[in-house]
């Protein structure tokens, strides 16, 4: 199973971007220990030395999805700003979001329009009279390359596919970091008041939030194992 999450400062001050990067931290190394492979697809840094604004991570494994369950939502740091000493807030939020899996689409060399021209700059006569320069369109999203490398039309050919083939790629990408980025301030002012995770201090150390749901469940139990020895008497 393959899941993708970002982790995400949105909006906040640089103290945010300073927790995004110890989560990013925190959830390579939890993912490490749980088996899990990960691969960071992109990495925005913030304005301050050692900071991440966003990141978005791909997992996979068989236990990926319940590990991104046990991260996405906000996470709450509890501490003094790392940049502001003087600074009264304690609490800084950011946020962890799955990202909707689209399946990489694979471009049919039918979508691909390819167009001869001439190649401009130093190159002699041949450059004046021979069409060898190609450029190469993906007609339903408008992504376009040239290739004016080579004196060879079939070359330049291949080296526009490539190239096309790699911008298409970093436009999904982009595809991707924008539909997170719509959801971003929504999504933490719902759900800033009950913190998935919570970590303290300078250290960065988890702080263990018992959760209503949990608290009922551990409850129901120990009552049921309390029928149970009275039944036994």
């Amino acid at each position: 199973m393959e899941k993708i999450i970002q982790i995400t400062a949105g909006r906040g001050p640089a103290e945010c971007t300073w927790v995004a990067a110890q989560v990013l931290k925190k959830v390579l190394e939890e993912a490490e220990d749980q088996q899990l492979e990960t691969k960071v697809l992109q990495r925005e840094t913030g304005t301050e030395s050692g900071t991440v604004a966003s990141a978005l991570i791909v997992l996979k494994g068989k236990l990926v999805g319940e590990f991104v369950a046990s991260w996405a939502g906000t996470i709450q740091w509890i501490g003094q700003s790392t940049f502001r000493k003087m600074h009264k807030r304690k609490n800084w939020f950011i946020g962890v979001f799955e990202v909707v899996h689209v399946p990489t689409k694979n471009i049919s060399e039918k979508d691909i329009q390819y167009q001869a021209m001439r190649s401009s700059g130093a190159g002699g006569q041949h450059v004046n009279k021979v069409s060898s320069a190609i450029r190469a369109t993906h007609l339903p999203t408008g992504i376009s390359v040239v290739s004016m490398d080579s004196r060879s039309q079939h070359q330049n050919k291949k080296l526009a596919t490539e190239r096309l083939l790699d911008k298409f790629k970093v436009f999904e990408l982009e595809q991707i970091k924008q539909q997170v980025n719509n959801q971003w301030e929504n999504q933490l002012n719902v759900q800033r008041g009950n913190p998935i995770r919570t970590f303290k201090g300078s250290d960065f150390k988890k702080e263990n939030v018992v959760k209503g749901y949990k608290s009922e469940r551990q409850s129901a139990k120990q009552e049921l194992i309390k029928n149970i020895k009275q039944i036994s008497d």
